[in-house]
């Protein structure tokens, strides 16, 4: 059964493929009068629908999809079945993400107002066609900028500032003295600016340090659910411009994230690291701190970093290793039952060729 179900809250509309196509930068093979109303998976597309395929993996999907038409790169135009119609772009994934956005639309926001159920510190600062929804915090001497939108539950501390055209989804929470910069993104229950994790050991107790430094996201950042960022013990916790986060990521005190960086889901940056610019990091790794992970370095899912990353380098594992290097080690760890084995009869022959040796 095909799923029928839009995101509730999305401005829908439909026009022909060569409308389509002029607005997205790909070329027609087919029919371009053809009309779409939807983006659709490959397998989950209708007539009235545009797929698309970036990876190669689902190429083989073009020749039984029944979507209407599909947005491909030159090099999959004859993997396509006869009859459908091809949008043929050189970045096929980003020309479908036009394609969403032109006829989906983003999820669309509260109008501006402020409810009576929100408490504004009278020392705070609202901007212009900003919409505050019920159970709304703003502390004194806040600022938060045009535009932004924060919805039912979220606390903004003493003297954060939250930049213009930010949305802040239920229950976020931004401690004092941070900084949010423009059209950040922050999704249901993240935390900005909680205390650093640190302690002083002494005589077997573990005493607080007083963590007096704060976060600042710069512009364009978008963090998913339930993601932590803590503020820096004696300075900032800086998330670079553009920089992207899935849910439940952690940052550590005093760490700098580069810019356009894509931290997926559960990583770890522990306190005082750094990442340079463009750095991706796979699902449930972890960085140890004050290491540095360089300018578009990638680190694979569940990987354990704890010496430094080279910039451009590929790393993997954990803990981890040059990435080619630790396919290798993967695979002799597939066969540790085979040479275990191997060993066990190697040891055997050799007490048998030291007894024949003894009788001899």
């Amino acid at each position: 059964m095909k799923n029928r179900y839009a995101c509730g809250g999305m401005d829908k509309q439909t026009m022909t493929v060569e409308e389509l196509a002029q607005r997205i930068g790909a070329q027609v093979r087919g029919d371009g009068k053809l009309v779409i109303g939807r983006c659709a998976a490959i397998d989950d597309a209708d007539g009235e629908s545009v797929t698309f395929v970036a990876n190669q993996k689902y190429a083989r999907l073009l020749r039984k999809t029944e979507a209407g038409a599909a947005i491909v790169g030159p090099g999959n135009v004859e993997r396509a079945r006869e009859g459908l119609t091809l949008l043929v772009a050189e970045d096929p994934y980003f020309a479908f993400r036009q394609a969403v956005v032109i006829l989906h639309g983003f999820r669309t926001q509260p109008q501006p107002g402020i409810s009576k159920l929100a408490y504004i510190d009278p020392s705070a600062k609202i901007g212009k066609d900003c919409a505050i929804q019920p159970f709304v915090f703003v502390g004194p001497d806040a600022v938060i900028g045009d535009g932004c939108v924060l919805y039912a539950g979220c606390y903004v501390g003493e003297g954060s500032t939250v930049g213009e055209q930010t949305v802040l989804y239920a229950g976020v929470v931004v401690y004092e003295g941070c900084r949010i910069g423009k059209r950040v993104i922050l999704h249901a229950g993240t935390v900005i600016g909680t205390d650093g994790y640190g302690f002083a050991t002494h005589k077997g107790a573990h005493h607080k340090i007083p963590q007096f430094g704060n976060v600042v996201l710069e512009d364009d950042v978008e963090l998913g659910a339930n993601c932590a960022v803590q503020r820096g013990a004696v300075g900032p916790t800086v998330i670079g411009a553009g920089t992207k986060m899935s849910d439940l990521v952690d940052i550590g005190h005093g760490a700098t994230v580069g810019k356009h960086n894509l931290l997926v889901s559960q990583v770890g940056i522990a306190g005082s690291a750094t990442t340079g610019d463009y750095v991706v990091i796979g699902g449930q790794s972890g960085v140890a701190g004050h290491l540095q992970v360089g300018r578009l370095a990638q680190v694979a899912a569940r990987s354990g970093v704890v010496t430094d990353v080279p910039e451009g380098e590929q790393y993997g594992g954990s803990p981890a290793i040059r990435l080619e290097d630790a396919k290798k080690v993967g695979m002799e760890v597939v066969r540790l039952p085979e040479i275990v084995k191997e060993m066990r009869e190697l040891q055997e022959r050799v007490k048998e060729l030291e007894k024949r040796l003894g009788e001899g």
